[in-house]
């Protein structure tokens, strides 16, 4: 048998929690409001997408990230024929078989991060739309599945709203962060219109680059406006853990639009802990 690259090797079933625990993210903590079974299942999902995004944003030589991307979609194949060779694997397949996960959004979030192995720079908008789909919103659709409120293209709308909102929120706080693997993911045209080079070592302290974060940041309030729209019909109790993580975000972007020549200072995690928390409350006055 061939050897499985090293950061495709079998861990422990304990491995899955730790590395939702040590990733240090919003989604995790929002997570943890949901029943022992569902919470399995989400942290199954969250530990794929994590380990396969720490290959993509890894140091490796590229032909060794495609291997190990290419080992991890052999894997999601033998998950769906219930023979999964990992312990993410083996969790996932439980998660799939318990609330009908669609084969269709994990095979998305590998080639998002194909796409971010290959490196993005200044993507055109069709581009940046499909990564983002990949990337986060199926993530949010995998989780509206596990969340048991799946109300069909209301809950589509919702999750992949919400998601766009994040990713762009992503995408905009981490401008100098992504320059130094060679990224830039703000799109062409916005850079275009700005007067910023579509060079991530030149666009990330272009004095022209606040007003580039101010275009992306109006799409990006947009898109939480219309998750906000979409998520009328949904059980409120049901959809908590996607509210709790929509605050922190929602108010990161507020601070970027208060003063976009400067980067976000870090927060503590009782700040977004009490942004969670109201995002979340907000929501009883649509129950």
């Amino acid at each position: 048998m061939t050897a499985l690259p090293a950061a495709f090797a079998p861990v422990p079933t304990q491995e899955v929690r730790r590395i939702v625990e040590t990733a240090g993210s919003s989604f995790a903590a929002g997570m943890r409001l949901l029943p022992r079974r569902r919470r399995e299942a989400i942290f199954a999902v969250y530990a794929f997408c994590r380990v396969v995004d720490d290959i993509a944003d890894g140091h490796a030589p590229a032909s060794e990230k495609r291997e190990a991307l290419a080992a991890w979609a052999r894997e999601i194949d033998g998950v769906f024929l219930r023979l999964p060779r990992t312990a993410v694997g083996e969790e996932l397949l439980r998660a799939i078989e318990r609330y009908d996960l669609p084969r269709r959004e994990f095979d998305m979030i590998l080639e998002g991060m194909r796409m971010d192995a290959e490196g993005m720079v200044a993507p055109d908008p069709v581009r940046l739309e499909r990564y983002v789909r990949c990337v986060a919103g199926a993530v949010g659709l995998l989780s509206m599945r596990v969340f048991g409120d799946w109300r069909g293209d209301a809950s589509r709308r919702f999750a992949l709203s919400l998601a766009r909102g994040m990713q762009l929120t992503n995408i905009l706080r981490d401008v100098e962060e992504d320059a130094c693997l060679g990224r830039l993911y703000l799109p062409a045209p916005i850079l275009e219109a700005a007067g910023v080079p579509p060079d991530p070592h030149v666009a990330w302290s272009h004095p022209a680059l606040p007003e580039a974060r101010r275009q992306l940041g109006r799409v990006a309030r947009l898109q939480y406006g219309r998750a906000r729209a979409a998520r009328a019909g949904h059980r409120w109790h049901r959809i908590l853990p996607a509210l709790v993580m929509m605050g922190p975000y929602e108010r990161l972007l507020s601070e970027m639009e208060a003063d976009w020549t400067r980067p976000p200072a870090s927060r503590p995690g009782w700040r977004k802990a009490a942004d969670g928390l109201a995002c979340a409350a907000g929501g009883l006055a649509w129950r």
